[in-house]
Formats: C-alpha cells, structure tokens, sequence
C-alpha cells in the first residue's frame, strides 16, 4: 500500500488541511476502482467501513491478489470534519459558502467537448483513453481559489481516470440504499446485491452535479452529443460511479461495517480485481431498481412533535399513514400519508419539525418529478 497526503490550499495563517488516498495494487495492471467515504463529513458509516475494507485491501495486497489498481479515501471531507457549531457537527455544508460539499463539480462534458468531439475515431478503448486525457489536462488547468474548491480538485485528481467510483454516504435514519445513474446501472447492480440494498435509485440526471454524476455523466453525455452530430464514434461508458447510503447517521458499529466491507470486497471478486479464491454468486435482489423521480419527500404541513406510525424498510401503499405530527399546545394530531406506493428508504433522525420541514422519502415506481431530484 501507498499512502499520498494531498495538501489543499490553505485557507487561514497557519491552518493546512490535508487530503489522504490509499493506494493498493497496480496502476495499469488492470482496472482502477475508486472508493470515498463521508463527503458529507458528519456521515460517520463510510469512514468505518474503508477502515475495514483497508484490512482486507491490504491482506490481498500481501498475497498478489490485487489484479489493478485500488484507490481508498477514507476521510474524503477534512474541511467539514472540522466544522462544529455548538458541539454539533456541521459536515454537509461549507460554513464560508454554504455551498453542500458534494454539489457543483464541474460539467466536464461542457468543458472538454471542443477538445474531443471530432478526434475521436473507430476504437472505443482508444476514445476512452483520449477522453481521460482530456479530462487530466482541464484538471491540470484548473487553479483553485478556495479550500473548498482544492478539495474538489484533489478528489477529481484521483478519480476521473477510475472505471468505477463508489462514493460511501448515509443518511439520517434509513435502510441501506443507492443511487446511480441510468447508463451505470447494467455495471453496477451486481453490487447493489452484494450490499443487500433495499432501495436502488435511478436517474438519468439527478441535477446539481454531485460528484458521482460528475465523473460517470461526462461519458454518456459525450456519447449522446456525438450521436446529436451525427458522429459515429464509439465511446464507452468509462466511468460507472455511484452513491452508496449506509443506512442512517448512528448506524456506526463494527457489525454493519465488517459486513459492508466484505461486501464491497466480494463485489471486487466479481469483477476480478481481486483474484483470492473461487468468482462469488451475486445474490438475489432485495428490491427492484426504481426511478429517483418517483421517489416522494414527504414534508411537515405544520409544525410539532414528529411520531412515526410506518417503519423504515417498510413497504406501503398510497394513503398509508407515515407518521402523526402532534402540537401539544393546540392539542392536535395531524396525519401525514404518502400518496405513492413504496419503500419508506429514508426518515429524519430529530423529532421535532418545522412547516416544511423533510419527514421521510418513498420510493415509488413510477417517475412524476422532474428539474432537480436531490435536496440541498
């Protein structure tokens, strides 16, 4: 294993946050895997889960069973991890920008098609290649100005060159779910099983360019504009990434994290990079892959003491009562149902809301959101 502190830029005298990756294998030996945990630093599971899979990454190292290159963040937000506000962790957002740590990566397709559009020949391999080299030389280019935007950079360094990306978030209260984009989605169900996911959302493009997006939307963007000018250059989707929600924010324990881990390790057998004993059985689908525009967000028509009447991983049906916001004051109940059929995936953690304010997220089968389908 290799360990490489990437120092960001330095945003106060005497302040120097650093980026560390983790790398094990071979770079060109065969495919490249890169995996993150907490963005959304407050999101504790990921960082559990990469230390486990850190050991099992290291013992296959040891053994010459790693055929390619592996590639771990385990603390992928030192910006966030050290924003606290009254004791309380603030990891989601930057505090200097509000900006969401895990929104506004660039629109890579945009700022390299004049480069690729019309060099691009007969051989997809080739054309990947050309694209990623593309991509290396924007990044090359770009100068930050902020910590934050180093951070993104420093991430981007690291894995716009990866076949595939897995970004290891979580929620508030939630079973385990995934998000990934249409065109990943045939590469990346096998290891949905192998997780036991109990939610898959799909999207085509789920809006304000997350990382994942970022680094697996450039490929079928390309392709589609390429098509749109009637040029038959083939170009693969080069980059599979997805967002892998470790069911809720106290979900920590060294249980759930070994059995991830191992899960991700046996994906990694699947697919051959790594090579210790006999091709693991997929397992059986927990659940059918639904679109993230038929996922319903429930939300607070009045302000109260939220109690839940539905369980997470409970399947409802439109109508069910999720759950009752009680005003002691009033003294009045007020029902909140779901008006689709579905997963109860995700719920808030706190107990009291505001009018508004999230309560929970169904995932429905059919698609009736449009614009963009992630919250802030």
């Amino acid at each position: 294993m290799q360990r490489i502190d990437h120092p960001l830029l330095s945003s106060s005298l005497g302040s120097q946050k650093t980026l560390t990756s983790l790398h094990f294998g071979k770079s060109g030996s065969g495919a490249k895997i890169y995996l993150q945990a907490s963005l959304h630093a407050e999101e504790l599971p990921g960082m559990l889960v990469a230390y486990h899979l850190r050991r099992l990454l290291e013992t296959a190292e040891a053994a010459g069973q790693i055929q390619g290159e592996v590639v771990l963040v385990p603390v992928a937000n030192p910006i966030g991890l050290a924003q606290r506000i009254d004791h309380k962790a603030m990891g989601r957002f930057e505090l200097d920008t509000s900006e969401n740590f895990n929104r506004h990566y660039p629109d890579l397709a945009t700022a390299i098609e004049p480069v690729v559009m019309n060099k691009l020949g007969d051989d997809g391999p080739t054309n990947v290649l050309f694209v990623r080299r593309a991509i290396n030389e924007y990044l090359q280019q770009w100068q930050p100005d902020t910590e934050l935007q180093s951070l993104r950079r420093t991430l981007l360094m690291l894995s716009y060159d990866a076949d595939f990306m897995l970004d290891l978030h979580c929620d508030c209260e939630a079973v385990l779910h995934f998000y990934t984009e249409q065109a990943c989605w045939p590469q990346l169900e096998p290891l949905a099983h192998f997780l036991g996911s109990q939610a898959i959302l799909l999207a085509k493009n789920s809006g304000n360019r997350p990382i994942d997006e970022c680094l697996s939307g450039v490929w079928w963007q390309l392709s589609d504009r390429l098509k749109a000018a009637g040029l038959a250059a083939p170009l693969p989707q080069g980059c599979c990434s997805t967002t892998i929600e470790l069911r809720g924010e106290l979900d920590v324990s060294h249980a759930w994290a070994q059995k991830d881990a191992q899960a991700i390790a046996s994906w990694l057998q699947f697919i051959k990079v790594l090579t210790c004993g006999q091709t693991p059985i997929v397992p059986p689908a927990k659940c059918q892959a639904t679109p993230l525009a038929g996922s319903e967000t429930l939300h607070a028509p009045c302000p109260g003491i939220v109690v839940f009447a539905a369980e997470l991983g409970q399947t409802l049906q439109a109508g069910d009562l999720v759950a009752e916001i009680i005003d002691p004051i009033a003294n009045q109940t007020q029902a909140v149902r779901c008006n689709v059929a579905g997963v109860l995936y995700a719920r808030i953690r706190d107990r009291y809301i505001t009018t508004g304010g999230e309560i929970g997220k169904i995932a429905g089968a059919q698609a009736f959101r449009t614009g963009e389908l992630l919250g802030a």
